[in-house]
This record gives structure tokens, sequence and C-alpha cells, in this order.
């Protein structure tokens, strides 16, 4: 056990080396298949190559999410303005590829329905899940970095957020809605696409998740230097307020 706690550590510390060429690669690679490699689809024509972004981006934003929600708990358990910062990180990433998926499936839907928008229970509960993080974070970025009661009452408000992120998964089989039903697998023995469009896939959701990453490894330290600059910040001030009645 010890060893494997040794071996994340070496992981983590090695995120800056490690992160930037296998995202630039990851990427490179998924605009490479989505244009060239991917076949054209039948139907839907060219339109149908926004899957290898559409998916793979609200794959990234669910586990964006799913990090604030355990960073959340972890305000609320220890207290540790830490968590808050994991918690912001992720969840500025988490808007960033909601907002991807959501533009590109408008993109998508308009010459496949025919509008650009519709109030479909996917669209509309992804478009509240969007809409809830954006309250997050703002609410964090009104009051103090420090102010753990903020951080606490965010950290209850993405929690129950994330509640959103099941009824989005399920809302094709409980509605009837424009978007199809699952359409990766329809079987283990039955792939639902083409071998190379499913390939394609994948490379989309290694680059893409690789991508998200990076984000939240940047956005996070970003998180922590403002942390570390409030508490210098106030122990200044501490320091100006004792001089002062000093003299």
């Amino acid at each position: 056990m010890s060893a494997l706690v040794r071996l994340a550590g070496r992981i983590f510390a090695a995120r800056w080396v490690l992160l930037p060429p296998l995202t630039g690669a990851g990427v490179l690679a998924l605009i490479v298949g989505a244009l060239v490699v991917a076949p054209r689809e039948v139907i839907e024509g060219d339109v149908q190559r926004l899957l290898y972004l559409h998916f793979p981006a609200i794959l990234a934003a669910y586990l964006a999410f799913a990090i604030v929600f355990v960073a959340s708990i972890g305000v609320l358990l220890t207290r540790d303005l830490r968590w808050d910062a994991l918690a912001r990180a992720a969840a500025g990433v988490g808007v960033l590829f909601t907002g991807v998926t959501l533009g590109t499936g408008m993109f998508w839907g308009k010459p496949i329905w025919g509008v650009y928008w519709t109030w479909d229970a996917r669209l509309t509960s992804t478009l509240v899940l969007f809409l809830i993080y954006i309250a997050y974070l703002l609410a964090r970025a009104v009051a103090d970095e420090l102010d753990e009661q903020a951080a606490r009452f965010a950290a209850v408000f993405a929690i129950i957020g994330a509640l959103d992120i099941p009824l989005i998964m399920m809302s094709v089989r409980w509605w009837r809605t424009l978007h199809p039903q699952p359409i990766v697998m329809r079987g283990l023995e039955r792939p639902a696409l083409p071998l190379e469009m499913l390939v394609v896939l994948v490379v989309g959701f290694a680059g893409i998740t690789l991508l998200a990453l990076w984000l939240m490894a940047l956005r996070g330290e970003a998180e922590r230097l403002a942390q570390r600059t409030a508490v210098l910040r106030a122990a200044l001030d501490r320091a100006e307020l004792h001089n002062a009645g000093g003299v």
C-alpha cells in the first residue's frame, strides 16, 4: 500500500512534465481522427464528426463535477480550504466542457433536428447543470478565498447540484427525447458504431480527458496560489495594524 502511495505521489509530482506532451498528442490525435480517419456518416454527413468532441466533452464535465463532489465533501469533513481550491478548479473546467457540449450539440442539432435548441429533457437538464455550477463559481468568486463559511455553503450547493448528473444520464430512458438511446454499445456483442468510429471516439475520450486534467492542474495551482496570497495579505494587514497600534 505504501508503495502505491509513493508511486501516486511521484506521478502527481511529474504532472507538469507528463501532462503537457500527453495532452498535446491526445488532442492532435483527436483532430486527425475526427477529420481524416473516421468515415463520413451515411445519413448525417460530416456534421456527425462533432460526436468525437461532443460526447467526450460531457464525460470530461462529469469527471470534473465528480471531483467537485468529492472535494466538497472534503471541505465539509475537514474544513481544509485546499479541498475548496480543488473544487473550484474542477468546477471551472466542468463548466467549460459543459459549455462545449451544449455548443456542439446546438450546431449538430440544427441540420438534424431543424432547430438549434429545443426544451428536450436532456438538453434542459444539461443546461440546468451548466447554470448550477456557474452559480457555484459566482458564489465563491464574491467571497474571500479564506472564507470558510462561504466555502462550506458552496460545498453543500455543489453536492446538491451533482444530483442533476444521474438525471441527465437517465433522461433518455425516462422520457421521450430527441436524443437517441445510448449509441456507443447496444450490447457487448454488437457495437452500435463501426470500428473506425469507435477507435476515434476512444481516442477522443483520451485526448479530452487529458486536456481536462491538465486544465484542472493549472487551475488548481492558480487557486492554491491565490489562497497563499490571501494568507500573506492578511498577515501583512495584521502586522500593519499591530505596528500602527504600537506607534
